[in-house]
């Protein structure tokens, strides 16, 4: 099939709309709108569902939130009833993906490739439909490619294609080296799209190169070219970086409930729907009837309360979430935290800060050994989340911190 597919025009519904609006919410970038748009009205009068691809390279086992956006796409899709593909790149993961690296990445072991694939599975299932899911493994196809098969693919795209990609570039200009293995690796996420016939592919915005390759590989096999869509990363609880654990402003999707609740609650109100753009399954309208509500009034904390419970349902159970809510209004609105607590802004040039030093300038302890021995205590939290380490290092950002059960601040060190 090739893009001439396209020319037959089918009607665009009102539904079709309205799914085109969903889609969209909280995309990076959509490639190419109008086409995706005429998927949808084939699918619809066809009967046949679109097929909707994510590679995965399983490098990193564990999942925090930050790693759902796509995945909360991918449900998306399946909720319209299209079939999602979570393509394992076992024998990409041999390769390594250079995407946004500026230095050679060493390969995976099979064994390490095999057990990580297992545990993000296990994992993705809290978000994806699992018997709604195709699970794939580009080892299927790319082994069977041979040097025959390899060499022919190769031959279908140019190195100064691949040089226009931004880290490649860069690398290139300072004379930093590039392997040759690290070249293939676009061509063979690429083609996976090929094998799989996938009508749309989805991504991080560091993946928005391979994406476009694969769309063009899919040209030159005579098939209709995949759309492209790539997801934002997810600013983390100290509402300047995005989530990553080497910030600690992360939430782990298998964190206790009450810790889930807590951290969804130390949120900002401005960040809170943009959360609500990327995490949750609550229809476009929903989201805008509850804006509107607190902009006309309405406290901001009863939305923030709906998105924990979301969050907090959807990686445990309702009843988790029930019980996260009862401890949070216990805890919280019982009087241990006043309504207007004090905003200090620290001044550190842009560096981090111990969090012992920064309860000590936050005013909520007269000296670091007096914060310390709250730490070992286990009466220092940093928004919501139990501080156990003296040594933690806190970057710039905004942060609730709380020390003991009075004691209360919002810290913004810059």
């Amino acid at each position: 099939m090739t893009d001439t597919a396209q020319e037959k025009k089918f009607p665009v519904t009102e539904d079709i709309k309205e799914a085109m609006a969903l889609i969209k919410r909280g995309t990076d970038t959509l490639l190419v709108e109008e086409e995706l748009e005429q998927k949808l009205a084939r699918s619809k009068a066809t009967g046949k569902p679109l097929r909707i691809k994510l590679g995965l390279d399983p490098t990193a086992p564990d999942i925090h939130l930050g790693h759902t956006v796509v995945l909360n796409k991918l449900r998306q899709f399946q909720n319209l009833g299209h079939t999602v593909i979570f393509l394992v790149g076992d024998f990409t993961s041999a390769i390594g993906d250079p995407s946004g690296r500026n230095t050679t990445r060493p390969p995976l072991t099979r064994e390490q490739i095999e057990a990580n694939a297992k545990t993000y599975l296990d994992q993705a299932y809290k978000v994806l439909d699992k018997d709604k899911t195709e699970v794939r493994f580009n080892s299927e196809w790319c082994n069977k490619l041979g040097s025959a098969g390899f060499i022919k693919l190769a031959s279908r795209y140019t190195l100064a294609r691949l040089l226009e990609r931004d880290d490649f570039a860069k690398r290139f200009a300072s004379q930093a080296p590039i392997a040759m293995h690290e070249l293939i690796y676009p061509l063979m996420q690429g083609y996976d799209s090929v094998a799989l016939e996938a009508d749309v592919e989805l991504g991080g915005s560091d993946q928005r190169f391979n994406l476009l390759v694969g769309r063009e590989l899919q040209r030159q096999y005579n098939q209709e070219a995949q759309c492209i869509i790539t997801m934002p990363l997810l600013v983390g609880l100290d509402g300047v970086n995005k989530m990553s654990k080497s910030k600690h402003n992360y939430i782990g999707i298998t964190e206790e409930p009450n810790e889930m609740f807590g951290k969804v609650m130390s949120l900002s109100d401005d960040l809170m729907w943009n959360w609500f753009d990327l995490l949750s399954m609550r229809s476009n309208e929903e989201i805008q009837q509850l804006k509107k509500e607190c902009e006309a009034g309405r406290n901001p904390r009863d939305a923030k309360v709906m998105l924990a419970k979301e969050i907090v349902t959807r990686f445990h159970n309702a009843e988790a979430a029930d019980a996260a809510e009862q401890e949070f209004i216990n805890r919280f609105r019982k009087g241990a935290v006043p309504e207007n607590i004090p905003e200090v802004t620290l001044e550190n040039g842009g560096e981090a800060m111990g969090i012992l030093k920064l309860i000590k300038e936050a005013g909520l302890a007269p000296s670091t050994s007096e914060a310390g021995r709250n730490v070992t205590q286990g009466g220092v939290h940093l928004n919501g989340a139990k501080v156990t380490d003296k040594a933690l290092q806190v970057q710039p950002g905004t942060y609730t911190l709380q020390v003991g059960k009075r004691k209360w601040a919002k810290v913004t060190l810059k």
